[in-house]
Parts: structure tokens; C-alpha cells; sequence
């Protein structure tokens, strides 16, 4: 009981003595089409998420990049987002979000086994973001800016590798989070094994489907990015998520306890009633 009463006092000094800066978090909010539909005691809830998050880690330019507060308020809301109905806890047992002025080459070498010879493959990748188990959160500004300002894209770098964290609180990242009570393990595992299949055969016969993917090819490549790249649809173009993979939408609801197509709906309702009344 005294750990907790020492707990929220450290919240309620934290949100007291380092608020975020008002015009800042009052312009994403506005602009920033990933925060659509938010009701305003949820985005009060979001605010105070972004700033104990922002006490909780540090993050750093590299490559000459100074992180404005503006950038630090812009990465902590959207991080924030996925965990608005779950808590900040989910971000545990580590501190550093790294920010890279634009996409950043990494080089890695991978071992294949052919017969009993071991050959190493050396291979270099250019990235937008990654996400490290019990290590930090890599990002390119550009990437973040860029999916800031874009409307219904889908496509959000930090959405994505914040997924990547919540996919690895139970082990590596393989596109199985762990599950809250009363959610039924089956049910996910058939929603998401049947969506990934066929995102697959979208991405490998494009010609043969009469729309585009419901979400970017790259989730196509393994369960892990097939589950963060359908986080990223999700909050930044649920509609179309909804309407194309129903099953795998009505499981992230259950987990991320959000429902971001119904609240958009109701956003974009009430705004066409409040013009209508303005215009009588």
C-alpha cells in the first residue's frame, strides 16, 4: 500500500513539475491525423502518458540531430498510443529511443549452414526504424515527420516498432503478444495465420487481386512484421484494416482495448452534425 501511495506521488510530482509544452501537444493534436476521434479525457490520458514516458526515457540524437522538444512530444504520443488502454508498464526494462536525422544502414552477418559448412552472409540494410529486445528503440525523424503528416497512409514507424515491444514482453518478436484474459488464443492464432497467408499471396500476385494490400508488403515477410504492420493499419488506417482482415481487426481491439475505425466514424459524425447546425 505504501509503494503505491509512493508511486502516484511521483506521477502527480512528474505531471506537476514537467508538463509538456501546450502549443506543441495542442498542434499535434490538431494536424496529426493518427490522433483523430480522440475524446478529450482521452487525449488528457494520452498527455499524461507522453510526459511520464518522456521521464522515463531518454532520447537521443545521433548524426548531429538535436531532438526538440516538439520531436520528443510528436515520438512520445505516438508511443503512448498503442499503450492508452494497456499502461505505461508495457514499456519496462528499457530506457533509450534513438533518433536518426533520416533511414540508417545497418550491417549484420548471418550464418548458413550448408551440409557441415557454416557460410557467413554479410549483408547491409537501409532501415526506417528497429526495435531491440531489452535494448532501444531506433527511429529515422524523416520516417516520423514524414508519416505525421500524411492522412490515411497506414504506414507509422513508431507505431510500428513500439508494436515490435509489445510483441516481445513474452519472449522474441513473433507476432504473438502476450494476450489478455478472456482473449482466446485460437481465435487470434486463426485471424492472424489467415490474413498473413493472404497478404502473402497479394504481395506475390498482385495481378490476380482487384485492390491493393490492406496494409504495406513488408508484413508479408514474417508473423512479427505481419503484427506490427497490421498495428500500424490499424491506428493509422483502420477502415481499411476493418474492411479487408475483419478477424485480424476485431483481435486488436481486444488487445490494444481501442476501437480507432468506430471513433473515427463518430469524430467525422459528429463534425458533419456540428457544420450542419452552424450553417441553420
Amino acid at each position: 500500500m505504501a509503494m503505491k501511495w509512493l508511486d502516484h506521488l511521483r506521477i502527480r510530482y512528474a505531471l506537476g513539475h514537467y508538463p509538456l509544452p501546450r502549443e506543441a501537444w495542442d498542434k499535434l493534436m490538431r494536424e496529426a491525423d493518427i490522433f483523430s476521434g480522440l475524446s478529450a479525457v482521452e487525449r488528457a490520458h494520452l498527455r499524461e502518458l507522453a510526459t511520464l514516458f518522456l521521464r522515463r526515457k531518454e532520447l537521443i540524437g545521433v548524426q548531429g540531430l538535436t531532438v526538440s522538444p516538439e520531436m520528443a512530444v510528436s515520438v512520445a504520443a505516438q508511443a503512448c498510443l498503442l499503450i492508452l488502454r494497456l499502461g505505461l508498464d508495457c514499456y519496462d526494462g528499457w530506457v533509450e529511443v534513438v533518433i536518426y536525422p533520416g533511414a540508417f544502414r545497418v550491417a549484420r552477418d548471418t550464418t548458413v549452414t550448408a551440409g557441415a559448412i557454416g557460410l557467413v552472409s554479410h549483408q547491409e540494410q537501409v532501415l526506417s526504424g528497429e526495435s531491440w529486445s531489452r535494448g532501444p528503440v531506433i527511429l529515422s525523424w524523416d520516417d516520423v515527420a514524414a508519416d505525421l503528416a500524411a492522412t490515411h497512409s497506414g504506414h507509422n514507424v513508431v507505431v510500428h516498432e513500439f508494436a515490435h515491444k509489445l510483441d516481445m514482453l513474452n519472449g522474441n518478436a513473433n507476432g504473438m503478444p502476450p494476450l489478455h484474459a478472456g482473449m482466446v488464443r485460437a481465435h487470434w492464432t486463426t485471424a492472424f495465420s489467415e490474413a498473413f497467408a493472404h497478404l502473402q499471396q497479394q504481395v506475390a500476385h498482385p495481378g490476380e487481386h482487384h485492390h491493393h494490400p490492406a496494409m504495406n508488403a513488408y508484413g508479408a515477410t514474417a508473423p512479427a512484421e505481419f503484427f506490427a504492420v497490421a498495428s500500424e493499419s490499424f491506428f493509422a488506417n483502420p477502415h481499411k484494416l476493418r474492411q479487408q482482415f475483419p478477424a485480424v481487426y476485431a483481435q486488436l481491439v481486444l488487445f490494444y482495448r481501442q476501437d480507432p475505425a468506430s471513433r473515427r466514424q463518430a469524430f467525422a459524425l459528429s463534425r458533419v452534425a456540428h457544420q450542419h447546425q452552424g450553417s441553420r
